[in-house]
């Protein structure tokens, strides 16, 4: 699979890690930055992730910030991007089984590297189940953003 990572300066040192471990679970990455530990701000990463999803670099993604919440906003933004904060491993496979979430978000200063180690295997592990009843949500999540899309004459 190829994995694209991005983060801020409060999530470089736990990307910088996570990307040794992704390669070593036999995954291709791609790093968008930020590359190194200076301010940096989130929605940067966050814009470079979700448009080197949109453009089929990668098949999906995994944002660092400091709590998760503020990346996960901002990649949320981006049409077609399916974002979620996960802090466990359970919230990470079914993120991607039930709602085929293209993107995992955490929080370098929620949890530590380990958990994150495991996080990153069970998400990158997960498929989507193809049910109808999540087939179903999705088409809805679909509508609800091309409705909003109109509406803001994006």
């Amino acid at each position: 699979m190829r994995v694209v990572l991005g983060s801020d300066h409060a999530g470089f040192a736990m990307k910088q890690k996570m990307l040794v471990r992704v390669q070593e679970l036999g995954h291709q990455v791609l790093d968008v930055g930020t590359h190194n530990n200076e301010p940096s701000d989130y929605p940067d990463y966050a814009e470079a992730l979700g448009t080197a999803l949109l453009k089929n670099q990668a098949d999906r993604g995994i944002l660092i910030c400091g709590s998760g919440v503020g990346a996960s906003v901002a990649v949320n933004k981006i049409p077609g991007i399916r974002a979620g904060v996960c802090h466990d491993c359970y919230s990470a496979h079914q993120g991607v089984e039930h709602d085929n979430m293209n993107v995992l978000v955490m929080g370098a200063r929620i949890i530590g590297q380990e958990l994150a180690y495991d996080i990153v295997a069970v998400y990158l592990d997960a498929q989507f189940s193809c049910e109808e009843r999540h087939l179903r949500r999705l088409a809805k999540l679909q509508k609800l953003e091309n409705k909003f899309r109109q509406h803001s004459g994006r």
